[in-house]
């Protein structure tokens, strides 16, 4: 009896222990596998994490914010694996291998085109992309510019992508050195009187669109008129500047190729991020620029050598450029959501901007508090019309003049204007598109123009002079051997 007892208890016993190992085992062990992971590949420094310019900590991150914020509503630990890339060339072929996936990516306006089309027409499930739920980004609902919401609904985006910032190209210039008039105008980069002071972007895509405003310069100023006399629409101007610098056809492209041959004679160069510290050195007086890097720039050459720069988009018009958040498919779409919603807050929003210097595309009292305290004056000279930006985004109490938005300026061509262009300048730009099937031709086009043409003639001569020494080698040779045998004889 006692040892059956015995028996009884211990097997009980190993019974419980062994239920209890099972139990630990089918549960997670240790608080990272209960942590869900947010994959974001973007642009580099591109968004606040929370170091300096050595690399040192100084605050928290933009996503270790979004994770102690997602785990208080939620109650669930998430991670964000963050990644970076340099083109958006890169990030494509990056998601084209399928060796690593993403959930949220920061492509460019045509990009987005490109990304948009592949998933509509099923041409391409690599680059293909998840729809949004827009009901539940009650951020980007309710403070997103209306501006930017209009020109996404025209685009087609509304459904796929969810915007983060813009700006205009123009030019960034020392109004020391050139004169505002000259910078009014694409016709800068082949006007001789600034010979090799000038630098263009190693961008096929944005020099592509110059080159094209440049050659139609007449039929745009001719629309830019009609929308001042009334007889064109913002739509309707905006749609002919659009058509024009997406325009691929093999006689535009045949005209641009020329234009910008003859530009490359007389620019200093090309180059991609160095043209923002080039003009604060003196280096250079005047550069294509991204409004974001402009401001860069603006802010750099005050603190180093109290030098004011401009930046104007030239009247002719120019384009608008976006980066946006998809999800490619398979993204696990309710975090990337919450993660774009959580980047639209103001708050969140104004953030970012203080340490990338680019514009949100979101509004709202923070970012509106921000751009006032930094560029605004009580006593200055100008009226800046904000209205169309920040509209239905603000506190009454930060409304004026029956409703507008307005911030008093002594500058302009300055930050305020280069973050936020008025809507004069808007209405002249258009939007970067895919170029498609095309494209091809474009970079053909881009790469005579980059490489160092040789003419016929002077393949000839150096075809002679080849042949020449040829001979001369030969007929030495042949003098050696006569010599040799007139020794032996």
């Amino acid at each position: 009896i006692s040892i059956n007892s015995d028996f009884i208890f211990f097997s009980r016993f190993f019974a419980i222990i062994l239920s209890a190992l099972i139990a630990c085992a089918a549960l997670p062990c240790g608080a990272e596998e209960k942590t869900e992971v947010l994959r974001v590949y973007n642009w580099q420094d591109y968004i606040n994490e929370g170091k300096d310019d050595d690399g040192a900590a100084v605050g928290e991150s933009v996503m270790e914010m979004w994770e102690k914020d997602y785990e208080k509503r939620t109650g669930r630990k998430v991670r964000v694996q963050y990644d970076t890339f340099e083109t958006n060339e890169t990030m494509i072929n990056t998601l084209k291998t399928g060796k690593t996936t993403y959930d949220l990516v920061c492509p460019s306006d045509y990009i987005i085109q490109k990304m948009i089309n592949a998933t509509e027409s099923g041409s391409d499930a690599s680059i293909s992309v998840e729809k949004y739920d827009i009901s539940k980004m009650e951020n980007y609902k309710k403070y997103v510019s209306p501006y930017i919401s209009e020109l996404f609904e025209k685009n087609g985006w509304m459904d796929y992508a969810v915007g983060y910032m813009w700006g205009t190209v123009g030019f960034l210039y020392d109004p020391e050195d050139v004169k505002a008039a000259d910078a009014d105008t694409w016709d800068l980069f082949w006007n001789t009187a600034y010979k090799n002071r000038i630098t263009c972007k190693d961008v096929s895509r944005d020099s592509y669109v110059i080159g094209a405003l440049h050659v139609f310069k007449d039929e745009l100023c001719k629309y830019r008129d009609m929308y001042k006399d009334g007889s064109l629409t913002r739509d309707e101007l905006q749609k002919k500047v659009n058509a024009i610098a997406n325009n691929t056809d093999d006689e535009t492209i045949k005209k641009v190729g020329k234009a910008l041959a003859e530009m490359k004679k007389n620019i200093y160069g090309f180059e991609v991020d160095t043209g923002k510290t080039d003009i604060v050195s003196g280096k250079i007086d005047a550069n294509l620029a991204w409004s974001g890097d402009a401001v860069y720039a603006m802010n750099l050459a005050e603190e180093e050598d109290n030098k004011k720069l401009e930046f104007n988009v030239p009247s002719e018009g120019s384009t608008i450029w976006f980066d946006g958040w998809v999800m490619p498919k398979g993204a696990n779409t309710e975090l990337a959501q919450d993660f774009v919603d959580f980047l639209c807050k103001p708050e969140i929003a104004a953030y970012n901007m203080e340490y990338i210097g680019y514009t949100s595309v979101i509004a709202g009292d923070e970012i509106y508090d921000m751009v006032k305290s930094e560029y605004g004056d009580d006593k200055g000279k100008y009226d800046y019309d904000l209205t169309y930006f920040f509209d239905g985004t603000l506190s009454e109490d930060r409304l004026q003049n029956d409703g507008r938005v307005i911030i008093k300026t002594n500058e302009l061509r300055r930050q305020l204007a280069t973050q936020y262009p008025d809507e004069d300048v808007t209405a002249r730009c258009g939007v970067m598109e895919d170029f498609g099937d095309r494209n091809e031709k474009v970079l053909e086009m881009w790469s005579s123009v980059k490489s160092n043409q040789i003419s016929p003639v002077v393949y000839a001569v150096i075809a002679l002079i080849l042949v020449l020494i040829a001979a001369l080698i030969i007929f030495s040779v042949q003098m050696r051997k006569n010599k040799r045998r007139r020794r032996r004889g």
